[in-house]
């Protein structure tokens, strides 16, 4: 009889969950939100950083944000970094006023010319790169966002993916 292994290594996401050690941490999320969701997202970056991890998000409003506000709670700028899709002039003012506080930003203003959606599609890569574990908070059609778990799944990294809906 033969035992086929399944297509997740669920002894390796166990072994990830368990291990103590600081990692880099890739959160990716929606940008549309309640306020509730983004108090436990600003938790849960903030308990994050607190016990040593690196945090990478990208720079946009709702999820991204609740990272970064959450990340300069813990007072450990040098635990945060910031890429954005594009160069930071491309950015929503109210993103921009938030990222100036921000010590860490890898700008990418090659996709300056680029739609939004393949400029996030190249920065979420970019971060699944840099980092040993995603989170991501999503609704079932956040496709871009689901394309963006199934990368790091590929690449063999955990994921942690909570549904909004």
């Amino acid at each position: 009889m033969e035992i086929l292994a399944p297509k997740t290594d669920y002894l390796a996401e166990f072994l990830a969950i368990q291990n103590q050690q600081p990692r880099n941490l890739g959160f990716f999320g929606t940008r549309n939100m309640g306020f509730m969701h983004q108090q436990l997202i600003e938790v849960l970056s903030y308990a994050m950083l607190l016990t040593g991890n690196h945090i990478f998000t990208s720079g946009a409003t709702g999820t991204n944000a609740a990272v970064i506000r959450g990340a300069l709670r813990a007072e450990k700028p040098e635990l945060l970094t910031v890429v954005l899709p594009q160069s930071m002039s491309k950015q929503p003012a109210e993103s921009q006023e938030l990222l100036q506080q921000v010590e860490n930003i890898i700008e990418m203003p090659q996709n300056d010319g680029l739609a939004l959606l393949e400029a996030s599609r190249i920065c979420n890569q970019d971060i699944v790169g840099r980092v040993q574990q995603v989170i991501c908070f999503a609704f079932h059609d956040s496709n871009l966002l689901l394309e963006t778990c199934q990368l790091a799944r590929a690449e063999s990294k955990p994921v942690c993916l909570f549904y909004l809906d």
